[in-house]
């Protein structure tokens, strides 16, 4: 019975991890703050962003059609699992619900859920 739950929890984890808010943000968005469809992903490998270790970065597009990545404050990039993992930030361009604001050239997040991964986004 005991191997029965093992088996049981080993399967569905991958599927609790699904659409997660990111810890010590507010646990819902602030409806009367716009919620924004972003790219997240790692600042270094993926988005070009200057620094010497994995850090969480977001691309907004921008009014000129542009995109542009911020490093995010207040997420973790290992928050949602290891970032070397196959869907992990290093390895995958992630959506995420964002609220909050860019602030000095940073984002300040008031508000992270990550989406299930999709098919398409690998980024190496």
């Amino acid at each position: 019975m005991r191997t029965l739950g093992i088996v049981v929890l080993a399967t569905c984890f991958p599927f609790f991890s699904f659409g997660q808010v990111a810890p010590k943000l507010a646990p819902a968005p602030d409806p009367g703050k716009e919620l924004r469809t972003v790219t997240a992903s790692c600042g270094q490998c993926n988005f070009g962003l200057p620094g010497g270790d994995c850090d969480l970065a977001v691309r907004f597009p921008q009014q000129d059609g542009a995109e542009k990545a911020f490093y995010v404050d207040g997420v973790d990039i290992s928050a949602f699992g290891h970032p070397h993992d196959k869907d992990g930030f290093c390895l995958a361009l992630r959506k995420a619900e964002v609220q909050g604001e860019v602030v000095e050239g940073r984002f300040k997040a008031s508000y992270f859920k990550l989406l299930p991964p999709e098919k398409e986004g690998k980024a190496r």
